[in-house]
């Protein structure tokens, strides 16, 4: 076996060079690969090489510790679009090193408005610390736009002119149940005139579900009495942050589809009712080539046949300094979106109804004492002087979603 870090891929900076890493081979058959495992250490990814035979496994007792360097610190980050037909919504932070406890520090009390080359501008207003928000925008298609801000500091950024795009409807949502027994959801999308071919697509889970049990009664000052909040029916949500693409471009027909999600037919989503929400945005080919490369360093990195890590560049700059890095693209499109709804009894006759309360127990001859820390709640009177209770988790569906009806639940 060569040097870690050396032979295979790229050389390991002259600071990894200089320490050195210690690491056990552990004998696996696995496959009939051996893989060679090393840490790509400038962007802390980890690498395989893979051959046929035996199969080894190098595990490190002292990882590499990149250098930190200052000038990667405390970059700004713009995240957001300026969105032509409702409310522009941007999120300012900086970035912090891999050391750092907590969230991204925010950018506050910044300056912040949405720009028309011809001089035309829009405020954006703070709420949440970081986050600023504009009216409702109406801007017409193949306009040029910018956001520009000044923080605090009296430092002013800009992104780029960018061409304002109209988002075409949402085609459909299409659903597959394979023979691996996945229901597959894909998004479809076409655009009439020929002028959008790269779209970006974001989604939103709700479904329906209820608890084990349903509890008749609440411990309320030290005594039982009558429950009129209904804890056994309520609402999941989910809104995963995959990055989701699509392009148009050398297709016959002008079309894009895209997987978004695979539901198991072990997934308590289906019980009841499941809802979809999916937006839609239509891409430069700047930015569709930005959200690629995002993709590619977030989400396809950690096998032998992952792409390298790449530095991202975006479309903000530093108007106070050229040579200062920021990390962002703000494109500038309206919004689409389409929901559907997937019933129980949409689905086949097999298909398992699995709510995740599958081991939950009910219990009796419970006492007032047990429901003073929580754990456990109350279901209903019991054999005299008992009560009927279970754990918390098994009761009230709370402890899972929310038992406020969604306002576009049928």
């Amino acid at each position: 076996m060569g040097p870690v870090g050396g032979g295979w891929g790229r050389p390991l900076p002259a600071a990894a060079r200089r320490k050195t890493l210690r690491c056990r081979l552990y004998s696996l058959k696995s496959q009939g690969a051996i893989r060679f495992c090393f840490l790509y250490t400038m962007h802390l990814s980890f690498r395989c090489l893979a051959f046929g035979g035996l199969g080894w496994l190098a595990g490190c007792i002292e990882p590499y510790e990149p250098p930190r360097e200052a000038r990667d610190a405390n970059l700004l980050v713009v995240d957001g679009f300026i969105n032509s037909a409702g409310v522009t919504s941007v999120r300012l932070s900086r970035t912090q090193s891999l050391s750092a406890k907590g969230s991204a520090p925010a950018e506050k009390q910044a300056r912040v408005f949405v720009e028309e080359e011809n001089g035309a501008r829009y405020p954006l207003r703070e709420g949440v610390a970081g986050t600023y928000t504009s009216g409702a925008l109406l801007l017409p298609a193949g306009r040029l736009v910018r956001l520009r801000l000044t923080t605090a500091q009296g430092r002013e950024y800009a992104s780029g002119y960018t061409r304002v795009l109209h988002t075409p409807p949402v085609d459909s949502i299409s659903s597959v149940i394979g023979a691996d027994k996945r229901l597959r959801l894909l998004v479809n999308a076409h655009d009439d005139a020929n002028e959008i071919h790269h779209y970006r697509w974001s989604y939103e889970e709700t479904w329906e579900f209820k608890s084990r049990y349903r509890s008749y009664r609440e411990f309320r000052n030290g005594r039982l009495s009558y429950r009129s909040e209904d804890i056994q029916h309520c609402w999941g949500s989910e809104k995963p942050s995959a990055i989701k693409l699509g392009s148009s471009l050398h297709r016959s027909p002008n079309a894009a589809s895209e997987p978004l999600t695979v539901l198991l037919d072990t997934s308590p989503k289906l019980s009841s009712k499941y809802s979809l929400l999916v937006r839609q945005y239509a891409l430069t080919p700047e930015e569709y080539a930005y959200w690629v490369e995002l993709r590619r360093n977030t989400e396809q990195l950690g096998t032998v046949f992952s792409p390298m890590p790449s530095q991202l560049t975006g479309n903000v700059h530093s108007l106070s300094d050229p040579a200062e890095k920021v990390l962002g693209f703000v494109g500038a499109q309206s919004v689409t979106e389409k929901r559907i709804f997937i019933d129980r009894n949409d689905l086949p006759p097999s298909w398992p109804l699995v709510t995740g309360y599958e081991n939950c127990e009910l219990y009796e001859n419970g006492t007032l004492n047990l429901f003073v820390d929580g754990r456990y709640t109350p279901v209903d009177e019991g054999p005299p002087g008992g009560i009927y209770y279970g754990t918390t988790d098994c009761i009230d569906c709370r402890t899972r979603g929310t038992n406020v009806r969604p306002d576009f639940w049928p």
